[in-house]
């Protein structure tokens, strides 16, 4: 694995945990309004989708057909005047959870990702081969690890967002 993404993904993954170690768990499951998610339910998706990835990475990788496919512009993502539907797949959990649940989570599914990437042999496949993506379309392999980091830095902003509501908006309680 490139040493840049390594180290974006770790720099990425200390911000998130800055944001939401120290909440309380209610503060962490209440929602700033009844159409939006909690900030556990935007991490609950961080992990559904890092644990997708990893899926659909293998799913590519196993693919007889490697053609190449031309990189697209994902940083695109950082946009958040952008408004991008979640799939059913990773849309999260209603339920609360404990800010240590997730935080457990994000670790065990974090360092699933770096073995899983670390056991691939020939790094070159992940220029050759791509799988559909449901934002972007056809995509290289070695772009949808790069979308592991620059997804969650989008969601680290929706969680200070989140935050900056909760502050000034009346309190709803958890996923109502």
């Amino acid at each position: 694995m490139q040493k840049l993404i390594s180290d974006r993904f770790e720099e990425t993954r200390n911000d998130l945990m800055k944001e939401i170690t120290y909440l309380s768990d209610d503060q962490f499951n209440r929602k700033p309004d009844l159409n939006s998610w909690s900030i556990a339910q935007v991490c609950h998706h961080l992990v559904l989708v890092e644990s997708a990835t990893i899926k659909a990475i293998a799913w590519g990788i196993k693919e007889d057909e490697k053609t190449p496919r031309e990189p697209r512009k994902i940083d695109l993502i950082l946009d958040r005047t952008r408004k991008i539907q979640a799939p059913k797949i990773v849309e999260p959990n209603i339920e609360p959870f404990t800010v240590q649940q997730i935080i457990d989570l994000l670790i065990s599914l974090r360092e699933k990702l770096v073995a899983f990437l670390s056991a691939i042999e020939d790094e070159s496949i992940l220029t050759k081969t791509a799988v559909k993506h449901p934002a972007f379309g056809e995509l290289p392999l070695n772009q949808w690890i790069e979308l592991i980091y620059l997804h969650e830095q989008r969601h680290i902003e929706q969680i200070k967002e989140i935050k900056t509501r909760l502050g000034k908006a009346p309190e709803y309680p958890p996923n109502n």
